[in-house]
């Protein structure tokens, strides 16, 4: 058996967060970047055969990715491969996965995996993939869907959920504020190679671009198709908007999270690089922080996620923030609730208070 990996870079798009960079070069949990953990979930599955599908502003995820060589993806059959399917294209328009599975289709035609995995790079998890494969190819159906429950609750939209009466499906919704007794879609799928490009060739050819919408659900209410429901029980972090980005930073101060996600038995690599140790200064006082190496830390800092190379002076008081990659705060300054993108400047005396759910964004390179 084998099986191949299409990871999504830009399905989701965070406000500024994501303004020039794709979803999956996100930075998150003071070292890494999304993509990061869907890579290592497919290494960790013996899945080596991998292509990222990017539609624009994927430079930083390429500088980051390299050859796969952290993944061990640069060693085996198949290896790593980005796709950019509408880079040469004059239009900027994007209608849905089948599209973009379509513009790649080559690259599942020349495969020779008989299987498919697909995620998006949006949600941040530690998940068994081999086991979800198992779990599909023992259904015999002819897609799993991986679900979590205590997602859904009548609030935020959700791009695919169902409703489950024991092993049945009675309901199917997309795009839509599900409620409480949904289980929402982690928007990783699993199916036959053969399978998928026949359904992406007859879609797109009948103008259907949509994979939630108008495969699964579409396929559903006709009756042509078997979902397997594969439910995830571990933990599974949302980021799909600024405010979800900002509280699952926050939630990876929480130890129980943190192991989940980062399990010492199933490792989350990154790209490496070697930093200096933190330097804690003799007045400095730190407290529940996640701080990555390289920093000068002489001010306060509390519940904060800090990246590479961040300096907070002398007089500083940082709380509730995450600061990337470089960030450097002025002596006296005052930051709550501030996600500060890389190299950003905060001078001297500076003032910025936010609230969880809008948390001040500063871009990067800007200085305040």
């Amino acid at each position: 058996m084998r099986v191949m990996g299409i990871i999504f870079a830009n399905d989701v798009a965070v406000d500024a967060l994501t303004e020039k960079r794709a979803m999956a070069s996100l930075p998150f949990g003071s070292r890494y970047r999304q993509v990061d953990f869907h890579l290592s979930n497919l290494a960790a599955a013996g899945i080596h055969h991998v292509g990222i599908v990017s539609r624009s502003n994927y430079q930083s995820m390429m500088n980051h990715v390299g050859s796969g060589e952290e993944w061990g993806l640069e060693l085996e059959d198949g290896g790593l491969e980005f796709l950019t399917p509408f880079a040469l294209g004059n239009d900027d328009r994007y209608r849905g996965k089948l599209e973009n599975l379509h513009a790649v289709l080559d690259f599942l035609k020349f495969a020779h995996d008989e299987y498919v995995v697909l995620t998006d790079s949006s949600i941040i998890t530690n998940l068994d993939v081999a086991d979800i494969v198992k779990s599909h190819i023992d259904s015999g159906k002819d897609i799993t869907v991986v679900v979590k429950s205590g997602v859904a609750n009548g609030k935020k939209v959700l791009d695919l959920a169902l409703k489950m009466e024991g092993q049945q499906i009675t309901d199917i919704v997309v795009s839509y504020p599900a409620p409480e007794d949904y289980l929402a879609s982690m928007d990783l799928f699993v199916v036959r190679r053969d399978w998928l490009i026949q359904k992406v060739t007859e879609f797109v050819a009948h103008d259907k671009y949509h994979m939630d919408r108008d495969l699964v659900l579409g396929q559903w209410n006709a009756g042509t198709i078997s979902i397997n429901v594969y439910r995830h029980e571990g933990v599974a972090l949302y980021n799909e908007s600024t405010a979800e980005y900002f509280a699952n930073s926050m939630a990876l101060l929480n130890k129980d999270i943190r192991d989940d996600i980062f399990n010492a038995h199933h490792p989350i690599y990154t790209k490496v690089r070697d930093r200096v140790p933190t330097y804690y200064g003799e007045d400095c006082e730190i407290e529940n922080c996640l701080i990555a190496d390289g920093c000068v830390l002489d001010g306060e800092v509390e519940d904060s996620v800090l990246f590479r190379d961040v300096v907070v002076e002398k007089g500083a008081e940082v709380e509730n923030c995450v600061l990337m990659n470089k960030a450097f705060i002025g002596e006296g300054s005052e930051l709550k609730y501030v996600i500060l993108d890389k190299d950003v400047t905060i001078s001297a005396g500076t003032k910025l208070i936010g609230t969880p759910s809008a948390p001040i964004i500063i871009k990067r390179g800007e200085t305040v």
